[in-house]
């Protein structure tokens, strides 16, 4: 026997809860399903488990889509000051980061606690371990078979995530039901997510595991100053993770290890003031010293500077502002913080989220083809799509 209910939402994360909260709201009778044994996993994992909740400064500038426009209904409707407003109802201590990123003073489980409590409020039966079978349409109404009970549904949200860390639960399931639905979906990739390197850089860079160094680092697409950190496995740290969304297989990346200095104009300068200083010296003021006797010539490094050419200094300026290296490839799913790509924006409504193929069948958060940048801002775009189907489903 079909359990009847108004709406079904099947991915207790962060859209699928905002969704639910916004539904109950209205007083609909809101079920929500997930095949996980606890509710909104990757929010607790998030931010260093202190969720980066969202940013102070929020546009569709901070978003990747096959269609850039398609954000900024949602955005507009349901803002970075309105949760942050639900934040303050609930007395969630938080902190401003660089770039506008806020995140919790003490856990991301208060955030977590505070959507099962507006959950709880709004009388959303959330139930876990539960697996989807089957789902299909009968008339104008869906018919949901799972592991637990069989409803029957005048609504379907799919808030099922994407397919970025895999250990967490993640599975392709939503672009599934898409594709069911005679949605297309666009090709999906791992974004903000680690590079691996090519055996020679990896040789000489993993010895160099732990350093940072606030750095700009670009391709032709985009380019973003942050810290990069030296792993054992490769590149990480804010500014590859920003730039990883942006790159194609293949591509090389220029790094600029010194953005706020001219080390041509400061070696000449150095020359004249301290002739019998060695490079070494000069260069260790701005840089790890491990870093600078592994990236350049250890003769080189121990010269003073009054024996160097100024041609020198301009081919050292060359490789500390324009470090080029190419990426072997990305980590993959496994570490990366968002999925790329996705259900396809055009066949959706974006102030209402709903499929325009099939009615009563809504998308929200990772799984429709909108990636935001690291900082906030796919939990921004998490709430404001939730919100957005929780008015009308």
């Amino acid at each position: 026997m079909n359990k009847p209910i108004d709406v079904l939402i099947i991915g207790a994360s962060a859209s699928g809860l905002m969704c639910a909260i916004e539904a109950g709201k209205r007083g609909r009778n809101v079920v929500v399903l997930d095949h996980a044994n606890k509710a909104g996993k990757k929010i607790l994992m998030s931010g260093g488990g202190r969720c980066n909740f969202t940013n102070m400064d929020i546009s569709a500038d901070n978003y990747i889509s096959h269609n850039p426009h398609f954000c900024k209904s949602a955005l507009s409707r349901y803002t970075q000051w309105d949760f942050i407003a639900l934040v303050c109802d609930y007395n969630i201590p938080y902190h401003e980061r660089s770039h506008g990123q806020l995140f919790c003073d003490d856990s991301a489980k208060d955030i977590l606690n505070m959507l099962l409590s507006e959950c709880a409020h709004a009388g959303v039966d959330i139930r876990l371990n539960c697996s989807i079978e089957n789902i299909h349409k009968e008339n104008d109404r869906y018919i949901i078979n799972t592991s637990l009970d069989d409803y029957s549904a005048e609504s379907v949200v799919i808030a099922s995530g994407g397919l970025s860390i895999p250990k967490m639960g993640a599975t392709g399931f939503g672009y599934n039901i898409a594709k069911r639905f005679g949605h297309t979906v666009h090709p999906t990739t791992a974004g903000l997510v680690p590079f691996t390197l090519q055996p020679d850089d990896k040789a000489w860079l993993a010895e160099l595991s732990g350093i940072a160094i606030e750095c700009v680092v670009s391709n032709e697409r985009n380019s973003f100053r942050e810290n990069i950190l030296l792993t054992h496995r490769g590149l990480s740290g804010p500014a590859i993770l920003q730039i990883s969304s942006y790159w194609h297989a293949g591509e090389t990346l220029s790094i600029n290890l010194l953005p706020d200095v001219d080390i041509e104009t400061l070696l000449k300068t150095k020359q004249q003031e301290q002739p019998k200083a060695h490079l070494k010296t000069i260069l260790a003021e701005h840089l790890p010293k491990r870093f600078i006797v592994a990236l350049l010539d250890e003769q080189l490094l121990n010269q003073p500077l009054q024996s160097l050419s100024h041609d020198r200094f301009k081919n050292i300026s060359k490789q500390l502002h324009q470090w080029q290296i190419k990426p072997n490839s990305t980590e993959g799913y496994r570490t990366a913080e968002v999925t790329l790509g996705g259900v396809n924006c055009d066949e959706l409504s974006s102030k209402t989220m709903e499929s325009n193929y099939s009615t009563g069948l809504y998308f929200v958060g990772e799984v429709v083809d909108v990636t935001g940048w690291l900082g906030g801002y796919n939990f921004q775009w998490a709430w404001s799509s939730g919100w957005c189907a929780g008015q009308v489903v």
